[in-house]
This record gives C-alpha cells, structure tokens and sequence, in this order.
C-alpha cells in the first residue's frame, strides 16, 4: 500500500507480559499490523553507529545518513499492506534516555509507543512454568536449578533487564506512551483496548477475546525452533487472568534481590 496515511508505533514490554497476546488481538483488524519481534530499531541503532566511524567522521555527510534513518520504516514496511503498524522493537531503547530523543528525531510523523505492564514476578513464574513444562527451552540450558535459571535471566546484558530500563524510560515521555497493564487486559480485555484505539486515533474493532490466532502476519509465523519450544503458543478458550502456581516457588534469592523492582 502507499505509505502516506500509514502510521506507526511501538510496543513496549518485557517479555512474557502479553505481547503475543496483545498482537493477535490487534491483528484481527485488517488494517493492523502488530508485529512479532522486529528488528528495525536495531537496524536504526546500527545505520546510527556508523556516525562514530572513521569513514564516517572523514567525510560527515548527516544529511544523506539522517534521510537514510528518516526512512527505515517508510522502506522496511512498504509492502505491508496494513495502514498501522506496531512495532515490536525494543532493542533501540533499552537502557539509554537518550535513544528516546534519537527515535522522536527519526521516526515520522510522530514516536509513540504502547507500553505493557506486569509485575515482575509474575513475569519470572510465566518463565518458570514455560522452561518447566518445555524440557527444550532455552532457558533449561542456563542453569542446574531454578535460581540459577532466573539469575542468568537476569543478567544485566538480557532482555529482561535491557527491557525494564526500555519502560522506566518511557515514564518521563507520558504524552508518547500509552501504559497498559498486563492483569487489566486479561481481566477486562474490551474497556483496555478500548482505551487503546483511542491512542492510536482509529475506530473501535469489534474484536474476538477467545479462542485466539497463533500469530501469523503476512503468511509469516513465529519460528520458536530457536528458542527451542513453543514460547509464543497461545492457548484455546476465553482471554483470562489465571492463577499460576509457580509465583510461589520462586527461590527466596531472586524475590530478596528483584522483589522491590516495580514495572
């Protein structure tokens, strides 16, 4: 489709808080595209990077690599034929305030972003229960026991960590983010996205919240073979929040040192 009434914006989350999830809702609309995990912020970082070089440096062209930045979404999402695109990049953000300022200078006609929220230690129990019940997961491969699983999870150079700086970040841009819990979602599914197209300025989809699609955008599915299971399967019947029991087998370590950590 042409690109100049499409618009764009990004999800924000740690992982295991919802966002395959989230995407499936949004892509029973037809004009949505909510994407799987993107690497377009990365591929800005790296474009920006080149800034550093010595080729670079030696002849300083800004404005031929700023109109190159200016349209790496315009160019990577031309042949969607979605008119919205959310994005799920999160790498670009992480940790660094000033990777928020990079994106708002680049990214048009306007950076914002749909932040998912969920308590920490629900997240590490929705780990725990998925490398339990999935002997191949990557996570079984980190360590001997629970906490040394979780700890490694933790490292400061993981997702994890890398995505909880990415939205105490989006905290000080409250008039680009739209936050969203986790529990709101599975509890009150409608009123939540609801509130979310009125973020994205659109019209209210009459949406499914049961019995949800395997996400698949563009005859592209999610190949978990890397990861070693099924990470991204969701699962038959209503959007609901469920008790999981694995919240009270958390080692007393991982609750003592992250236990304080709100997200």
């Amino acid at each position: 489709m042409g690109t100049q009434n499409r618009k764009l914006f990004f999800l924000v989350a740690l992982p295991r808080s919802g966002n395959t999830l989230f995407a499936s809702i949004m892509n029973q609309n037809p004009e949505i595209a909510a994407t799987a995990n993107s690497v377009t912020l990365e591929i800005i970082k790296n474009l920006y990077l080149l800034k550093k070089t010595d080729v670079f440096q030696n002849f300083p062209d800004h404005r031929s690599l700023d109109n190159v930045l200016d349209n790496v979404f315009t160019n990577y999402y031309q042949q969607w034929p979605q008119r919205i695109i959310i994005d799920r990049g999160p790498v670009m953000l992480n940790g660094n305030p000033g990777n928020f300022e990079l994106m708002k200078k680049h990214f048009k006609p306007g950076f914002k972003c749909i932040v998912l929220l969920r308590d920490l230690m629900d997240v590490l129990a929705s780990y725990m229960q998925w490398y339990t019940e999935n002997p191949n997961s990557f996570v079984n491969k980190l360590g001997s026991n629970d906490e040394e699983k979780l700890l490694a999870l933790m490292n400061k150079e993981g997702a994890i960590v890398k995505e909880i700086k990415a939205i105490q970040n989006s905290y000080n841009y409250p008039e680009i983010c739209h936050f969203v819990k986790y529990d709101d979602i599975v509890t009150n599914p409608e009123q939540e996205f609801r509130k979310i197209y009125q973020f994205l300025d659109e019209p209210y989809f009459n949406h499914r919240f049961i019995d949800l699609d395997q996400i698949n955008i563009n005859g592209i599915p999610y190949n978990d073979k890397v990861v070693g299971s099924n990470m991204h399967k969701l699962f038959d019947g209503p959007v609901k929040k469920v008790y999981n029991p694995y919240i009270e087998n958390i080692p007393e370590r991982i609750r003592r040192e992250y236990g304080h950590i709100k997200i």
